[in-house]
């Protein structure tokens, strides 16, 4: 694979990966809320809803904010975003685009809203199949992008930029160039399409519902997270064991 070759730089990275740590300490703090105000007495539905249609906007302005700083890094280097430093291994293997499917937060609404109504299950059904097609588009754009950034014509260019002169290396980087546009083109629309099923679930269901989906999106996200992490922390540890054995041994 070229990404690594073209990984020029881990300004970037690094800066995002502090943005991201911070990013999900509130992220833990909106959990605590939503899991709180599940918990609530609701003999007071009128203000319940305020508070929770509050909070829902809270929380999606804070995913905002996630893919914002995000396409700052797409913008600087997509390949970053492919392949993600600031991610556990485990984490990386789940990856769709640069992030999750869009498609997972239907099976989140399946598992977790059992109190649907018909006409929100109509509608949810309806927006699953239109989010489904956008899915498959992408991927099959994604898949094209993919082989040519394996094929060995572009490895060899991307080996060779930087050590001709004058017309070759511009064509080599015009050429470069066009297939980063491109990556960073699907990157955007694959995140366009993400917050928007996020945003038409919220709109399809109740506040209560809305929070209960958020909720089990909060977890998902910080439970994967938490488990990637520490599962690397160990291999890593084992890395370190069995070298040291090695070292002795010679």
């Amino acid at each position: 694979m070229v990404y690594p070759i073209i990984l020029q730089t881990n300004d970037h990275a690094q800066t995002f990966e502090a943005f991201l740590e911070r990013w999900l300490i509130d992220q833990e703090r909106y959990l605590r809320d939503l899991l709180g105000l599940m918990e609530r007495n609701r003999s007071e539905e009128e203000e319940y809803e305020v508070c929770g249609k509050g909070l829902i906007q809270q929380v999606m302005g804070h995913y905002k904010h996630y893919f914002e700083a995000k396409a700052r890094v797409v913008e600087e280097n997509v390949f970053l975003v492919l392949m993600p430093s600031w991610f556990s291994s485990f984490e990386r293997a789940y990856l769709w685009i640069g992030g999750f499917r869009p498609g997972l937060l239907f099976r989140l609404v399946k598992n977790n809203i059992l109190d649907l109504t018909e006409e929100q299950s109509q509608r949810i059904n309806r927006l699953m199949v239109e989010i489904k097609e956008e899915e498959k588009e992408l991927t099959d754009e994604f898949d094209r992008a993919q082989e040519v950034v394996a094929s060995p014509l572009m490895v060899e260019l991307v080996r060779r930029l930087g050590r001709l002169r004058n017309g070759a290396e511009h064509n080599m980087e015009s050429a470069v160039d066009r297939l980063k546009l491109s990556l960073e083109t699907l990157v955007e629309c694959a995140d366009f399409l993400r917050m928007k099923t996020g945003i038409m679930l919220v709109e399809i269901l109740k506040p209560a519902q809305a929070i209960r989906l958020l909720a089990a999106v909060a977890q998902l996200q910080l439970r994967v997270r938490r488990w990637g992490m520490q599962r690397d922390g160990q291999n890593r540890m084992h890395s370190a064991i069995f070298s040291d054995i090695e070292n002795r041994a010679v």
